[in-house]
């Protein structure tokens, strides 16, 4: 019966030619596990299309609702912090899959007769691969997605046509709903309606031409692509997805707080993927920002386009290929050490250098009058200076606690000791102290403040820097897992986000500027 159904679907459709087709393709004897690196790519090309199809049921592409939209998903959707980790790092999965199937290619010469056309089908998938990471960036609408968009709209007017260019992306005088509800056309229509045209285009002519196999061909048969080679990229695939998961599930998708046109102190950082091009612009200031944003970036693509043309040899040797190798390996330097450069450009989040919050807040409560009764000159015991070279750390962690106890019988005793997070604080700042490291000279004052909280409160349970309390959380880089927003509601009253939390809310303790201070400079903390 089943046999007969099948018969007659097969009749109709061409069910068995069709996957004859599909899977029976022959393999040439030797191809090896560089060769999967295509089907990772179609394969994560594809979690992103499936992704962005579940994300685009609750997004709402509109500046009043877009923010909140991204976090309903994020915060309130069952698993949606994960569909969208996925869908965010799946972007920097697909780009480093998508240069290591390039420079496979490069390496074993499979751009070359009769593969041309492939190979320019391959450039421009790489290029709307890029195109889908950059229109992304303003979907978001928090304050990253906004002054990155600005930026990019500004760097388009530096060409040809530029104010054109910059018109059409801004769909008018300003960056505003006209130019989200165009990002997101683009992102979510016409790119994708692109992306699957080429790919298809793609996969037809590399199955015209067949694999290129390896260099030096290897005696044998060839074999069927499944299950010999199938079973290669299956394992790929799985090796992929699985750190994909990983990453989705561990880190939370970064999200700022909700756009401000009227921040302009706010510094937009792009994606590690377009760093190398933004430390550029450095380089070239003024009048010669079109090299930078036009000229050295066209001609890496023109030298693209243009590499199954240049040389006339038919070896697919890399030695025989030297001036391609050379040109290769320069534009993946410069392209490496400029975006070092640009990480390490990046504003960092501690005080300052060996100088963690904690210590910083430290610095200050030892000026209280519970320290300062005994430990100051001419007083009933040694400076705190002096007294964190005597004594070991475990020593002064308990006498700060405590004073009453550790060092009975002062004629003057303190009113009473500190908190568990002001010892602490103590504690880290006799370590600078002891090390001999000043108190940094400059600090701006939400540092200072989002320190003296820290110190003050949050230390007596959660660690930071290495420093504090382990019985929460840490804290170091509290801003990966959370946005400010999240941050500031949490901090404010637990409860209303988790009704089984423990953590005490602090919307009575703190006042605004410290909250906004607190916020601010854990969300930093990436």
């Amino acid at each position: 019966m089943l046999r007969a159904l099948i018969d007659w679907f097969d009749s109709r459709t061409g069910i068995r030619a069709a996957r004859a087709h599909l899977l029976d393709e022959p393999i040439p004897a030797g191809t090896g596990w560089s060769f999967v690196t295509g089907s990772v790519v179609l394969f994560l090309i594809l979690v992103q299309l499936a992704t962005g199809v579940v994300l685009t049921m609750y997004y709402v592409p509109a500046p009043d609702h877009a923010y909140a939209s991204i976090r309903f998903i994020m915060d309130r959707l069952p698993f949606g912090s994960v569909l969208r980790g996925l869908h965010f790092f799946g972007a920097s999965f697909i780009v480093v899959a998508a240069l290591v199937h390039m420079l496979r290619v490069v390496a074993l010469g499979s751009y070359k007769k009769p593969r041309e056309v492939t190979w320019l089908t391959g450039v421009i998938l790489l290029l709307l691969i890029l195109g889908f990471a950059l229109s992304g960036y303003l979907l978001p609408w928090d304050q990253k997605a906004y002054w990155a968009t600005t930026v990019t709209i500004n760097v388009a007017r530096s060409g040809p046509m530029g104010e054109y260019v910059a018109g059409l992306l801004r769909g008018g005088s300003g960056l505003g709903p006209l130019t989200l509800l165009r990002w997101y056309s683009a992102h979510v229509f016409l790119l994708p309606a692109c992306l699957i045209g080429f790919i298809v285009a793609h996969i037809y002519l590399m199955r015209r031409h067949g694999i290129s196999g390896p260099v030096d061909p290897v005696a044998g048969h060839a074999k069927p692509f499944y299950p010999y080679h199938a079973l290669k990229d299956t394992l790929a695939i799985a090796l992929v997805f699985a750190a994909l998961i990983a990453c989705a599930v561990t880190f939370r998708a970064p999200l700022d707080a909700v756009a401000d046109p009227t921040d302009a102190t706010y510094v937009p950082r792009p994606e590690w993927y377009f760093l190398s091009l933004f430390q550029l612009l450095k380089y070239f200031p003024g009048p010669l920002e079109p090299v930078a944003t036009q000229g050295l970036p066209g001609l890496v693509v023109l030298f693209l386009f243009l590499l199954p043309f240049l040389g006339k040899g038919t070896s697919r040797r890399l030695r025989d290929r030297p001036a391609v190798a050379a040109v290769f390996l320069l534009i993946g330097l410069v392209v490496t050490g400029l975006t070092v450069m640009g990480l390490r450009d990046t504003p960092g989040h501690s005080a300052s250098e060996g100088w963690s919050p904690l210590a910083v807040a430290g610095s200050e409560f030892v000026k209280d009058a519970r320290c300062t009764t005994c430990h100051r000159p001419g007083g009933a015991a040694s400076e705190i200076t002096t007294l964190a070279m005597l004594k070991d750390p475990d020593w002064l962690l308990s006498h700060v606690r405590d004073p009453q106890i550790i060092a009975p019988g002062l004629r003057e005793p303190p009113s009473g000791g500190m908190s568990v997070g002001q010892a602490q604080s103590v504690l880290s700042y006799t370590r600078r102290v002891r090390a001999g490291k000043p108190l940094p000279p400059a600090m701006d004052a939400d540092t200072r403040t989002a320190s003296f909280v820290l110190g003050r409160y949050c230390a007596s349970c959660h660690m930071i820097d290495g420093e504090g309390s382990p019985g929460a959380p840490d804290l170091t880089h509290v801003g990966k897992a959370h946005d400010a927003k999240w941050l500031h509601d949490w901090i404010s009253a637990p409860d209303e986000i988790d009704a089984g939390a423990n953590m005490p809310g602090f919307r009575d303790f703190l006042t605004e500027a410290q909250m906004s201070a607190l916020v601010k400079y854990l969300a930093a903390r990436k």
